[in-house]
């Protein structure tokens, strides 16, 4: 973009504020370069200081294996949600010390327990490299090469940011390829676990009360991380609140959102309505099938698969609630409404018309190129981490002689720190679920694409699926962090060389799979990018800056107020109260899924039964943000964010503030359930800064 165009670019959008989309004030996941400052105004009368807002930011931290967090004490305390937590203590439970089912909590340091592949992420730097990702495609009239310039800028940009600071450093898109920014983290990996409830305490209700509101969970874990072997001394953590959230408070959430499709067009909607929504339900509901017939053979199978089982679950209530949002004509009718609108007002500008006008049908021709790929994209998987690993071995050999702007992303230099952590984890992989995974995977992919499909043929290389799969996981070595790095470090040669089942199908898999992965980027990456990138800017022309991009698992800041919300013909209340758990646990006759753990049925008496659990918010969230923080105007921490109610479902599509709710755990309850249930007065002395 010439240096004019943006000008004139910045002019109109200063000029066509008054056109912006009408938001509701709790609308939004805003970036903090961008944070609604008007909308708080307007609404709140608050005027957060930058102070605040970076305040805020560098007490927020990213989990990398999914969700978010925040430091809590100025000694490396943080705190996050069970849920959150869940696969690390998965990966540290054996049959004999299961602590998922009965909790931990380390009462001295010296018993705090290492995670063996968590990765924390503290955003400490943000910086517009729009124009430099951009301009490398400037005048690049074949699609294929200019997609190609972009990502060979992306991976300069990112590499630079890296070598010149040691900082992990993402270059992340917003507004659909309008804007891109670098993104700066400091890495922590050693991070020990501190405390967690048991899991019926976290989830009480169960999968039926997942996605809904009122709940009684004390969904909640606090890690604390060290840097060079000492609990992390910080200044940005954020200060206890004694009373926590009040119906009708403002309060501000601080999170991780994974993503959103808001601004996606009608054509890519209904591709997601028609073709990935059933794909992915169907898929969901048959590894699932698979992992409760297996936990059903006895205790020990149970906790093997129960995370899976619960993450699974988790994600299909997702899909099942965005199918019926997809599926409600009044969505699609408001969203056609909004498409007609944007597009409407590009038309009535001639030169916007010219430049950007075509966009929407140029995706949409893309779209249709996506529907017969994506059957490859979901049933060509094994779900299986060992072969995960042999497969990234074997890229890795072959990616790591290209020079960096060539490689597949996630070889980039920038990223090897990261990669090389997961590759190289010592987190335990069990035989037997490898097999049920692998073997119900391969079997669903056989069943849906033939069992003459080549990358199924690759795997199996003729055999059949069951004899096949045990052959491999009984005779890999993979298993042995050793093997994994010697194969690593042996490059080109020791792959080749490599006689482990695992490797050996990874070397038929991998052509297989970039084919695939050119196919996608030169029919549809290649299109959609350039056509995407034009939208975003006409959306500031049109719209300015006024909006917010859709989440991308990057840091954003939601706000709102706590507030119940009308439901099955009454009104769900602001607050929950331990009086509620041990009303609902006594209603079922405290039968599972709502039944009380030992420690919850041995307080009664002396736990404060009217101390508030937990909360609802109109606060804009989605999938990502579970264990962000919720803070008042002071910037005290008054909650923790862990589900949204069923309504909240659509949010990946639309808002709806009228009833769409974040629920979390109240301060105040997570204060009464470490002294009152577990007899942990240190650790909550040291959150409410008594220590």
């Amino acid at each position: 973009m010439s240096y004019c165009f943006r000008r004139c670019v910045q002019v109109l959008v200063v000029a066509l504020l008054a056109a912006a989309p009408v938001i509701r004030a709790e609308e939004g996941m805003w970036t903090f370069d961008n944070p609604p400052l008007k909308q708080l105004a307007a609404k709140y009368n608050f005027h957060p200081t930058q102070e605040w807002l970076d305040h805020l930011r560098l007490s927020s931290v990213r989990l990398n294996d999914g969700g978010s967090g925040s430091f809590v004490s100025p000694d490396g305390l943080l705190l996050t949600n069970h849920h959150v937590a869940r696969g690390q203590l998965q990966k540290n439970s054996t049959a004999e010390h299961d602590y998922l089912l009965n909790g931990f909590y380390a009462a001295t340091p010296d018993q705090e327990m290492k995670s063996p592949d968590l990765e924390i992420n503290v955003l400490v730097s943000m910086e517009d490299v729009t124009a430099k990702v951009q301009g490398a495609a400037k005048g690049v009239s074949d699609e294929k090469q200019a997609l190609k310039a972009r990502e060979a800028a992306i991976a300069a940009i990112t590499k630079e940011g890296k070598d010149k600071t040691g900082l992990r450093s993402d270059v992340v898109s917003f507004y659909n390829g309008g804007e891109y920014w670098l993104y700066q983290y400091k890495v922590y990996t050693d991070v020990r676990l501190v405390f967690a409830p048991e899991q019926q305490a976290a989830f009480f209700g169960g999968d039926p009360d997942n996605f809904t509101y009122p709940r009684y969970d004390l969904d909640m874990a606090l890690f604390r991380v060290y840097d060079n072997g000492k609990p992390l001394h910080t200044d940005n953590f954020l200060k206890w609140s004694a009373k926590g959230a009040a119906p009708g408070e403002l309060i501000f959430i601080s999170g991780h959102p994974g993503s959103t499709s808001r601004q996606d067009t009608m054509a890519q909607l209904l591709v997601e309505r028609d073709v990935v929504e059933p794909a992915v339900t169907d898929y969901l509901k048959r590894r699932i099938a698979a992992a409760q017939e297996y936990a059903a053979k006895g205790p020990e199978q149970a906790r093997q698969v129960g995370s899976t089982i619960f993450g699974l679950q988790n994600s299909l209530k997702v899909y099942v609630g965005r199918t019926e949002a997809l599926a409600d004509k009044n969505l699609i009718a408001k969203k056609q409404a909004d498409e007609d609108d944007f597009r409407k007002k590009v038309a009535a500008n001639p030169e916007w018309q010219k430049e950007f006008g075509g966009a929407w049908e140029t995706i949409a021709k893309a779209e249709e190129l996506v529907k017969p790929e994506f059957r490859y994209q979901i049933y060509r998987r094994t779900d299986s981490r060992l072969f995960s690993i042999a497969l990234l071995l074997v890229q890795y050999a072959a990616e790591m002689k290209k020079p960096d702007g060539e490689r597949l992303a996630q070889f980039h230099d920038a990223n090897l720190q990261s990669l090389k952590f997961q590759l190289l984890s010592p987190a335990p992989i069990t035989t037997d679920t490898e097999k049920l995974f692998m073997k119900t995977a391969l079997g669903l992919g056989a069943e849906k694409l033939g069992k003459d499909d080549p990358y199924v043929q690759a795997v199996l290389h003729g055999g059949p699926v069951d004899t096949t799969v045990d052959s491999m996981v009984d005779g890999t070595k993979l298993g042995d962090v050793a093997v994994r790095k010697a194969l690593m470090d042996g490059g080109e040669a020791a792959i080749a060389a490599s006689t482990d089942p695992m490797i050996v199908a990874a070397r038929r898999v991998d052509p297989i799979v970039r084919a695939s992965q050119k196919k996608m980027r030169d029919t549809v990456s290649s299109v959609v990018t350039p056509a995407g990138e034009k939208l975003g800017k006409a959306r500031f022309l049109v719209y300015g800056k006024n909006a917010y991009p859709d989440a991308t698992f990057t840091l954003r800041l939601s706000y709102g107020t706590v507030d119940g919300y009308p439901y099955n013909g009454t009104v769900a209340p602001p607050i929950t109260t331990f009086y509620g758990l041990y009303d609902r646990a006594d209603s079922f006759g405290n039968k599972a899924p709502f039944d009380l753990t030992p420690k919850e049925a041995a307080a009664l008496g002396k736990i404060e039964l009217s101390t508030p659990l937990d909360f609802v918010s109109t606060g804009d969230i989605i999938g990502g943000n579970s264990g962000s923080p919720v803070v008042n105007h002071a910037g005290e921490l008054v909650g923790l964010i862990f589900d949204g109610n069923i309504e909240s479902l659509a949010g990946d599509f639309v808002y709806d503030g009228t009833k769409n709710r974040a629920v979390a755990v109240h301060s105040s309850g997570m204060i009464e359930g470490l002294r009152k249930l577990y007899g942990a007065d240190a650790l909550a002395d040291e959150l409410q800064g008594k220590k």
